[in-house]
């Protein structure tokens, strides 16, 4: 059965240069000097399998793998190995015929694998090899001067090698992962809790905001119906008020142009009149003016006409004497003051003052004339009084003309004044109608105004509305009835909005969808994270179910693996030894970490954490190890330690074939494991390999010619200029040729 095809090495240690080896026979034998590079082929197999320890395959750095130069090559910057499985009875868990596992190394220290010529982690490759129960570091590849590395090994390390043979190395792995996963798993617990504890509060109080959101909103629903109410019965208002203001100021409006006309009219009459009226009375002051002039003259006359009668009776008794002639001085005196009583016109009074003076200086400065100059005197003033009196008439008659005039001047201002108090009675009564008309335009320009700022109002409410209480507000109807608007009640509407949008803002809500949103999401937060809890609890209890059926079913088949390899190591040992008895023994021993979880850990480029250690502190108390035992015919042995080289290397081949018998791997490296053995033990030891190799593929590094007599192909490697060379020889086709 060929599970193994081929080995392929590039740059590798002493392999410069490409090489392939092809394993087409169970057993194929590699052979040569020492140092020609003999076993840098079992170093290449365990290096592409994963090996990490740089010392196990002999050198210090990661460069050392690489090869170095010399006359066959130049200096390389990468090595590469790669294996080549047949896969046709899957024997590993792929879907492909042939699976191929490379390993890649560069100078800087970094690598890379891959499958089937894919990128994959090393963890992907070491669970496939698991899978088929191979290992970089399992009983199947001893590498030289380890030949009794399994009796060396301490009692926990042998159970490993063990557990690794008979293919539990991944439940171990499945375990160990399984325990990381559920430290990890209560950590997430702790961190949920602790997050599910830090965003309590904050839950608590925004339910809290919540709570008074919700409160807030019922009462921004009921803001929003009364908006609703308020906002249908002031538009109905508005409406009729505007439709009512025109109305009303409708007519007046038009009467106002004819008033203004009529007045205008009124005025003018009462402005043409006004010169006329100025005139007239000027004149009629003119005249009254005169006619008190003649009044006061008349009266002087009066008294100079008293005088004069005074000086007519001192004549008239001189005339007396005289008889005659004083008598008609006394008349003409009597005439004279007669006329000048009666005359009132400025110019007769004048003359009649001229003609007193005359008459009284003629007879003073003359007393002593005749009663002939005194006839004639009386004569001349008779004659004068007879003139006077004409005058006096005329003056009369132009006085009673005067009067005629001044009364008709009177009824013309007293009609004027009549028409002009008719004429103010109309302005007076058309102002008042005017005054009335503007008082009603006034009246409505008021309530128009106020009408206008209550409209801004409403404007502004419906947007302060909206805000408020939402787009619903401010979707009102129309009322039906709008003629009965009792603004009273409006106004305590008015009111009782502003006390709930007082309470909304008491409510401190402010921002409500924000609030709500990071609830809502808080809320989801939280139950987000008691789901997780729920879930990382109920996959803490499954790890714990699965750790605890992987422990079941590891040592279950630890212990039955145990039996099985007892009874084969006893047959293997007995052999070898002619005799004898040998077995493993399951021992308490100290726990230490798993090797799988530090390759993990290597991987991952972590370390394990303090709680992860002291869970695996904890654990160490009851592990068990595995320890061997053997008796040797007529030799009495206390320990493993007492064992000869010979016997050490005999014993732990027979252990080592007793683990390949009872669970086979696809393929076994042996580098000269079979140094220390004599011919009849070598004899022994390839009848064994023999047996082996039925069910697996033996590769073997060795000297022992009984050892190469057993292998179907014959690779010799031999250093040549530096670099290791290939050169191989299959027995049958040499057989065949010989014949």
């Amino acid at each position: 059965m060929m599970h193994l095809r081929s080995l392929e090495l590039s740059g590798f240690k002493s392999f410069a240069k490409r090489t392939i080896l092809e394993f087409k026979t169970p057993i194929t034998a590699i052979v040569g000097p020492n140092g020609s590079g003999k076993s840098n082929v079992s170093e290449s197999i365990r290096f592409v399998l994963g090996e990490q320890s740089v010392k196990s395959m002999r050198g210090k750095r990661t460069e050392d793998l690489i090869w170095n130069g010399a006359e066959a090559a130049p200096r390389g910057n990468r090595a590469a190995v790669k294996l080549v499985f047949d896969n046709s009875r899957r024997l590993f868990n792929l879907d492909f015929d042939e699976v191929s596992v490379e390993r890649v190394v560069y100078r800087d220290a970094s690598s890379e694998y891959l499958l089937n010529g894919s990128p994959a982690r090393l963890r992907d490759i070491h669970e496939l090899l698991a899978g088929a129960h191979m290992s970089h570091c399992g009983h199947h590849i001893i590498s030289q001067g380890e030949a009794d590395r399994i009796l060396n090994a301490s009692l926990r390390e042998r159970r490993e090698i063990i557990e690794d043979a008979l293919g539990l190395k991944i439940y171990e792995w499945k375990r160990a992962e399984s325990e990381k996963k559920l430290l990890q798993t209560k950590e997430n617990m702790k961190q949920v809790e602790l997050l599910r504890s830090e965003i309590a509060p904050h839950i608590s109080f925004l339910k809290k905001q919540a709570e008074k959101i919700e409160k807030a909103k019922v009462i921004k629903e009921e803001l929003a119906g009364l908006y609703r109410e308020y906002f249908a019965r002031e538009n109905a208002y508005i409406a009729a008020e505007k439709k009512e203001l025109a109305e009303k100021e409708s007519a007046p409006r038009s009467l106002l142009p004819v008033l203004e006309k009529e007045l205008a009219a009124a005025q003018a009459q009462v402005v043409a009149g006004a010169p006329a009226h100025d005139a007239r009375e000027k004149e009629l002051s003119a005249f009254e003016a005169r006619t008190e002039v003649v009044h006061v003259e008349t009266a002087r006359l009066a008294r100079e006409l008293g005088r004069l009668e005074g000086e007519s009776a001192a004549a008239e008794r001189a005339l007396r004497e005289r008889k005659a002639s004083q008598a008609r001085r006394s008349v003409a005196l009597a005439d004279v003051e007669t006329l000048a009583r009666d005359v009132e016109a400025e110019t007769l009074l004048a003359r009649v003052k001229a003609l007193v003076r005359a008459f009284i200086e003629k007879h003073r400065h003359a007393p002593a004339a005749g009663e002939a100059a005194l006839e004639k005197e009386v004569a001349e003033l008779a004659e004068k009084r007879r003139a006077l009196e004409e005058k006096i008439a005329m003056a009369g008659a132009a006085e009673k003309d005067a009067h005629s005039a001044a009364e008709q001047l009177r009824g013309q201002m007293r009609a004027a004044e009549d028409s002009s108090r008719e004429a103010e009675k109309t302005i007076f009564r058309l102002l008042a109608r005017k005054s009335e008309i503007d008082g009603i335009l006034r009246e409505v320009g008021a309530r128009a105004e106020a009408l206008a700022h209550a409209e801004a109002d409403f404007k502004r409410e419906l947007q302060e509305a909206a805000v408020v209480a939402g787009r619903g507000a401010v979707q009102y109807g129309d009322i039906l009835n709008s003629q009965n608007q009792d603004r009273v009640e409006q106004e305590e509407r008015r009111r009782k909005i502003e006390r709930l949008k007082i309470r909304i803002e008491d409510s401190g809500t402010s921002g409500a969808d924000d609030v709500l949103k990071e609830y809502n999401t808080a809320t989801e937060r939280e139950a987000f994270l008691a789901r997780e809890l729920a879930d990382l609890e109920h996959a803490a209890e499954s790890l714990k179910g699965l750790i605890a059926e992987l422990g079941e079913k590891l040592d279950r088949e630890f212990k039955e693996g145990i039996t099985r390899i007892n009874t084969e190591f006893q047959k293997l040992f007995s052999l070898m030894f002619g005799g004898g008895t040998a077995k493993v023994l399951v021992v308490k021993a100290p726990r230490r970490v798993r090797r799988g979880a530090e390759e993990d850990s290597e991987e991952n480029g972590e370390n394990e954490s303090d709680e992860f250690m002291r869970a695996q502190s904890e654990e160490a108390e009851a592990e068990e190890g595995v320890e061997v035992e053997v008796s040797i015919p007529r030799k009495k042995i206390k320990g493993l330690m007492m064992l000869s080289g010979g016997e050490r290397a005999l014993t732990s081949i027979a252990l080592i074939f007793a683990l390949s018998a009872v669970k086979p791997p696809p393929f076994i490296i042996l580098d000269e494991t079979d140094a220390a053995l004599d011919e009849a033990n070598s004899k022994r030891y390839g009848d064994m390999i023999e047996n082996l190799s039925k069910h697996s593929q033996l590769i073997l590094i060795t000297h022992n010619r009984e050892t190469m007599s057993r292998a179907g192909v014959l690779y010799g490697i031999t250093m040549e200029r530096g670099a290791s060379k290939l050169l191989s020889l299959a027995f049958e086709e040499a057989a065949a040729v010989a014949k």
